[in-house]
């Protein structure tokens, strides 16, 4: 059997642009499973620019941030991609019940065996004209991570935000 291919020059030209034009993008301006998952699937995740921003050391566990908006994903380990388990992720965000400062838009959930964490919150708002969350990992045994994905609408109701942690010996903390 033979397979057919119709080429159309506008689709194939309007993909070419569409991929070059996402490639100069900078990293904030690109979806976050894109943020996320930069580089080799197992090299570590960079931490993100802007990303530590009204950050808070040990934000206590919590079961969840309000409803409407759930932020998870999956955490390896670099070089094997082990799914890490029991590491305190804290997540913060603007939502429509305040800024990323109030106490009460942000907390830590702990990964499970898989290594995937999962949060609910309240909606995301804009905040400095775009809606992004704060995801972070700031423990020892693992070199210190902040991530600022963007969402593509503050009409969004998910995001997946999968990353991977270097050992803390292998360098040092980065932070934005």
């Amino acid at each position: 059997m033979t397979a057919i291919i119709v080429t159309d020059r506008r689709a194939v030209l309007t993909s070419v642009a569409a991929i070059g034009a996402a490639l100069l993008l900078p990293r904030s301006f690109t979806s976050a499973l894109a943020q996320s998952s930069a580089g080799s699937a197992f090299s570590p995740t960079e931490t993100m620019p802007g990303g530590s921003n009204n950050y808070v050391p040990n934000a206590p566990v919590v079961q969840n941030l309000g409803t409407g908006f759930v932020a998870s994903g999956v955490v390896r380990r670099a070089g094997d991609g082990a799914p890490l388990s029991n590491l305190r992720i804290q997540i913060w965000a603007a939502t429509d019940r305040g800024g990323e400062r109030v106490p009460s838009n942000r907390g830590s959930v702990m990964t499970g065996p898989d290594g995937a964490y999962r949060l609910e919150i309240s909606p995301i708002v804009p905040q400095f004209g775009q809606p992004h969350i704060h995801i972070a990992y700031d423990d020892p045994g693992f070199t210190t991570l902040f991530l600022r994905p963007v969402l593509n609408s503050r009409h969004d109701t998910s995001l997946t935000a999968d990353f991977v942690l270097a050992p803390a010996a292998s360098n040092e903390p980065r932070r934005s």
